[in-house]
């Protein structure tokens, strides 16, 4: 099993915005290989003094920490996925496609083998 997790930054005013992107992306997602995908809204998410999800994403007062993550089946059918997903006109941001109701430059992602599951 492989894990991307995602971290956002999103204009708390913008929540049903990101929902529906989500919504909107999830099912694509998914017929693409991605067994599970979880958006997670913050709801106890504290500051940290050195470090902390806030500070990961440089998250201003106005905004709430999503955290995401996406189970795929292994690497190999993740990166098949995301190139899939990448070019998928479905999938495209911007003027006659979906709105990114976030900072994507303060997004933080990474894929993660998983080691352990119960």
């Amino acid at each position: 099993m492989y894990v991307d997790g995602i971290v956002i930054p999103v204009p708390t005013r913008n929540r049903e915005a990101y929902y529906e992107l989500a919504t909107r992306a999830a099912p694509i997602f998914k017929e693409h290989g991605a067994l599970k995908i979880v958006e997670c809204w913050g709801d106890d998410v504290p500051d940290g003094d050195v470090t902390s999800f806030p500070m990961a994403v440089k998250c201003k007062d106005d905004e709430t920490v999503v955290f995401a993550y996406v189970v795929w089946p292994s690497r190999a059918a993740r990166d098949e996925g995301n190139e899939k997903i990448r070019s998928d006109p479905r999938m495209k941001m911007g003027e006659g496609g979906m709105e990114m109701p976030f900072d994507g430059k303060r997004m933080i992602f990474g894929g993660f083998e998983a080691i352990l599951e119960l």
